[in-house]
């Protein structure tokens, strides 16, 4: 066998095995903020698993050697002034075009060469989004009551949107063109993830999940989530999520606590006026009256709104018809 044909083979091993992957323009995007320390082993990781890709650096208002270094490992460098890992999603998904686009963090706790996988799993089934949900890694790679609360976002978000991600937080996916294209982002922190997978559940889009090992950060990098505050956005954002894509489940629900509360307060009334012909608490029945008015009021315009939502839902929907497939795309 001649050299060539060994250097053939060996780039026949790295890129993805599906065939006509191998006709697709792939976009790798990397959003940073001070990964000064990880940034040059992420790009070089990923040129080897996928040397055809196009790898992208947004850099989020980095204070460190952060461009520098990416620009010295050959990455196409830009920046996003907005702050927030959801902010440089949305500019990367708007800027760059591309058939498949590989989304990852620039801190080195996702492994590069499982990026062909991601890849062949997407073609292979026709799928808009595959995650790499993260295995093992334990406390070196995990803050304290980081995967207790990992474990609880995925109970609330399959409670009230439906199975579909065991990990909802993954930062290691693989787009297609017609999932980016559709996808309205809306959040501006790292509430983006919760984001990405409710919008697929809610339009019942074509995804899978891979296992794949999640590692720790290398020395002087430190991780940009700040436990409380960001759960507490990301609990947020689910809510408010829950409120815009299914508002009659949320204001039924509303308007039934009200209802319930206005009950509690004028059934010993009622009973007092069957016995006596009298309404002793007098401001207590208005205000029973006035919150029963609330809570059929908050029904109301959850009926409404689901019209609204379903009108909504429809055009995402069409939009994302409109775009090809991966495989159409071959």
């Amino acid at each position: 066998m001649s050299k060539l044909d060994r250097i053939r083979e060996e780039l026949d091993d790295l890129l993805p095995q599906t065939s006509w992957v191998r006709n697709q323009s792939i976009a790798i995007l990397l959003p940073c903020y001070n990964e000064e320390a990880a940034i040059t082993g992420v790009i070089e990781g990923f040129r080897r698993a996928l040397p055809a890709a196009r790898i992208y650096v947004y850099d989020n208002n980095s204070t460190d050697a952060t461009r520098e270094k990416a620009a010295q490992a050959g990455a196409i460098v830009r920046s996003e002034p907005y702050q927030g890992k959801g902010n440089v999603v949305r500019r990367m998904l708007a800027d760059i075009d591309a058939d498949i686009y590989v989304l990852a963090d620039g801190d080195a706790t996702y492994d590069p060469t499982a990026a062909g996988r991601l890849i062949d799993t997407l073609a292979s089934g026709n799928l808009d989004m595959v995650v790499g949900t993260r295995d093992g890694g334990g406390e070196q790679a995990y803050r304290r009551g980081h995967q207790w609360g990992n474990r609880f976002f995925n109970h609330v978000v399959a409670h009230l949107f439906g199975p579909g991600f065991s990990d909802i937080l993954s930062g290691y996916r693989v787009l297609s063109r017609r999932f980016a294209k559709s996808f309205p982002v809306t959040s501006s922190g790292f509430e983006i993830e919760t984001e990405l997978s409710v919008h697929a559940l809610d339009l019942k889009i074509a995804t899978a999940e891979i296992a794949l090992p999640y590692g720790s950060r290398p020395e002087g990098s430190q991780s940009k989530l700040r436990t409380y505050r960001d759960g507490a956005r990301i609990l947020w954002t689910i809510a408010m999520l829950y409120k815009e894509l299914k508002p009659f489940s949320f204001f039924g629900a509303v308007g039934l606590a009200l209802i319930l509360a206005a009950l509690g307060l004028g059934l010993p009334l009622v009973a007092t006026w069957l016995e006596t012909g009298l309404v002793p608490r007098f401001p207590t029945a208005v205000l029973a009256m006035g919150i029963t008015q609330l809570g059929v009021l908050s029904t109301a315009c959850g009926l409404v709104l689901e019209s609204v939502s379903q009108g909504r839902r429809e055009a995402k929907r069409m939009r994302y018809l409109d775009l090809h497939s991966v495989a159409d795309n071959s």
